[in-house]
């Protein structure tokens, strides 16, 4: 195999021209809910029924304070999610999942499901799940 140069020499490039391929068709999955990437990861990362506060759910769904509260703020808009006191503190505040996102949710899954189909079906599936443990490995071992 050829060493590679210029841009593909870099994990950085590599990495964030894989993402830009994966969303690319994840963005289409999710278009018929009218849902960004985004905003289908912050309604996954709540379906776990627990509430999360803001710092909670910008660690999980990667994105920084204030676009996560923007985003937020049009998902509440919309009825998929809404403020709540947190359970463990009541004077806490915390984000919930509500009804209409839990099931903008479902009806997208299949759509996501035969995403992450057509990836393995292109990729392999055993070379898709190595990746997919690999990069999780990778993140966790990085600051």
């Amino acid at each position: 195999m050829a060493q590679a140069t210029g841009l593909a020499s870099s994990l950085a490039y590599l990495l964030s021209a894989a993402e830009r391929s994966v969303n690319r068709g994840l963005a289409a999955a999710l278009a018929g809910e009218d849902l960004g990437i985004e905003q289908w990861r912050i309604l996954r990362a709540l379906a776990d029924g627990r509430g999360h506060s803001m710092g909670e759910l910008a660690a999980a769904v990667l994105m920084p304070h204030p676009t996560l509260t923007k985003a937020v703020d049009r998902l509440i808009d919309r009825a998929l999610v809404y403020r709540g006191p947190s359970a463990g503190d009541r004077r806490r505040v915390a984000v919930f999942l509500g009804d209409r996102g839990a099931d903008a949710l479902t009806r997208v899954e299949g759509a996501v499901a035969e995403h992450q189909r057509e990836i393995e079906a292109a990729f392999g599936r055993e070379r898709t799940e190595e990746l997919m443990r690999a990069l999780e490995e990778l993140a966790g071992v990085l600051p």
